[in-house]
């Protein structure tokens, strides 16, 4: 039996650890900068791969990352592992009892928002492959499915992530848009789904008897399948440990559900996204599995997944500036177009229309797995393939904004991004209201250059027309000053408690010192409001005053239940 030398071993287990820390590293950061996650973790890969580290350190990278030998393998079944455990999660987001709510206007918003940019998409491919960047001998009808499959398809976790930041998820827009975002992803893996079969290697079954299979598959992993699986996660709860025998079963589920899709000839994430949908459909499945399933999967095997596509192509010498233009105009136009129609014929008023075309239009994690895919099986070419992932990640980046744009919405706004290490006290001194408020100013007046005089009599100033406890500990002593260009928050706990003549009579363990400018358009409130909603939670109440430093105190507000 061949097995892998003890320095094999060494170098995969080298390259994994550099290939999963780079990808959350700068996952992270591009979370900061607002950018979705899969930004950094691609980032992490073409860094990693030959389009810099190949460049510079052929050697070490060939001795981290192989293209060929028992390291090059298991490195591809890893991340083919990775992205079937993707595909689950992926499948669990998916609720189809929201299309069948929303009616005819999600129906029409997926199927002419899908049609519009498939059309477009085929029509290029067939007519004029060569600006799209067809290549000679591959099937055309295959790569013209494809290429406009490509142009049609949504990534539902981001336009999720995107309207759960805009806070209108559960809007009448946003049910629509999410309805029509999963019949849009259901239709769009099963023509890739078929695709798949007609390039693939030999499984031994005709193209037919694989479409057959692959529609019957489809209609028993939405009927039948789901109603089994609803009455068996009571018994494996019941009878099993808690989250082990849940998560194992969905884990088997998709797993079996991969293979057998593999083995018809369709490949296996179509497999693992219809037991994620399957298995999210059941009213059994608790929300702690499911968050405890995504973490897992998320953070840990998709930063793998989405790092290794840059080790695939060395994105600088393939980079084709008028393939990526055209690739990139024909998504947005065919989506946000067709997406605007379809909700125009369901009856939608413009505005509300626009939103849902922009909302659609969010390719991303989606795109660019059917791009490693068509990749896999030489069904495009590489300057095609950046130009999807170029595609992908500026479609997913431009649809928060342009969608808050044609709304008119604010994103609201959050204490936390007006506080930093500097203005943080873990111990205040002060032992009534006014000096707090002087301690507090006067750390403050120094990180912003502002008189400290000027700024505590502002502030106590707005204190003597009421206190400014509002209950259960927290107090927030707040101003607004000339000169201030954005707001400033302050914070200090106090051991003993400070009497800010709260409605509850609680002496307040909490102080926050909020300065906003004179014309702040609302974000006093708003930052109020947020520090309320963050501090409801007892829990979260108590462990603040376990905390030693500023990290500390960030790490527990950002995973407080909102």
């Amino acid at each position: 039996m061949d097995t892998l030398t003890p320095r094999e071993i060494s170098f995969i287990l080298l390259a994994l650890g550099t290939l999963l820390f780079s990808a959350r590293l700068l996952g992270e950061i591009a979370r900061r900068f607002n950018l979705p996650s899969v930004l950094g973790e691609i980032l992490a890969g073409i860094l990693l791969g030959p389009t810099v580290f190949g460049t510079f350190l052929p050697e070490l990278s060939a001795l981290l990352f192989p293209s060929r030998g028992g390291g090059a393998l298991v490195l591809d079944g890893l991340t083919t592992l990775a992205i079937v455990l993707f595909l689950l999660v992926a499948g669990i987001e998916v609720d189809l009892s929201t299309v069948w709510r929303q009616g005819k206007v999600a129906i029409w918003i997926a199927t002419v928002g899908m049609l519009v940019p498939f059309v477009l998409g085929f029509a290029l491919a067939w007519f004029a492959p060569s600006m799209v960047g067809y290549q000679d001998g591959t099937d055309r009808i295959a790569f013209a499915l494809f290429l406009a499959t490509a142009l049609s398809i949504t990534a539902l976790p981001i336009i999720a992530k995107i309207l759960l930041d805009l806070k209108i998820y559960r809007s009448d827009l946003g049910v629509a848009v999410i309805a029509a975002a999963v019949f849009n992803d259901l239709l769009g893996w099963l023509v890739f789904a078929v695709i798949l079969g007609m390039v693939g290697a030999d499984h031994g079954l005709p193209i037919g008897h694989t479409i057959l299979i692959t529609v019957a598959f489809t209609a028993a992993m939405l009927t039948v399948i789901p109603w089994l699986i609803d009455r068996a996660l009571p018994w494996i709860q019941a009878y099993t440990s808690w989250p082990a025998g849940v998560l194992s079963f969905a884990l088997s589920l998709c797993l079996f559900s991969a293979a057998f899709t593999e083995w018809i000839g369709i490949h296996a994430i179509f497999g693992s996204f219809l037991a994620g949908v399957a298995l999210g459909h059941s009213s059994h499945l608790r929300e702690r599995t499911r968050t405890t399933l995504e973490q897992f999967i998320s953070f840990i095997f998709a930063p793998l997944f989405f790092a290794s596509i840059g080790l695939k192509v060395n994105f600088a010498t393939h980079f084709n500036l008028l393939l990526t233009l055209t690739i990139l105009t024909l998504a947005l136009v065919g989506k946000v177009v067709g997406s605007t129609l379809g909700a125009r014929m369901g009856r939608m008023p413009w505005r509300e229309a626009w939103g849902a075309g922009f909302g659609m239009s969010a390719q991303g994690t989606m795109g660019i797995i059917l791009g490693v895919l068509a990749l896999q099986y030489h069904l495009i070419t590489q300057e095609l393939f950046v130009s999807l992932v170029v595609m992908a990640l500026v479609t997913s980046m431009a649809s928060g904004p342009l969608l808050q744009k044609v709304l008119r919405l604010k994103k609201p706004r959050r204490f936390v991004d007006f506080i930093d290490h500097g203005l943080f006290l873990s111990h205040v001194h002060a032992a009534d209201r006014t000096a707090v408020i002087r301690e507090l100013t006067s750390m403050m007046a120094d990180a912003l250059g502002f008189d400290r005089r000027e700024i505590a009599e502002a502030v106590l100033s707005r204190e003597r027309i009421m206190g400014t406890g509002i209950g259960q500990g927290i107090a927030v002593p707040h101003a607004r000053l000339n000169g201030l260009k954005n707001p400033v928050v302050g914070l200090g706990l106090s051991a003993t408690g400070i009497d800010f003549d709260a409605p509850d009579g609680q002496p307040a363990r909490v102080v926050f010192l909020l300065l906003t400018p004179q014309n702040d358009n609302g974000a006093q409130l708003e930052i109020l409001a947020d520090i309320a909603t963050t501090f409801k939670d007892d829990e979260v109440r108590e462990k603040i005053h376990q905390v030693t430093g500023y990290t500390e105190f960030l790490a527990l507000v950002k995973s407080a239940k909102r």
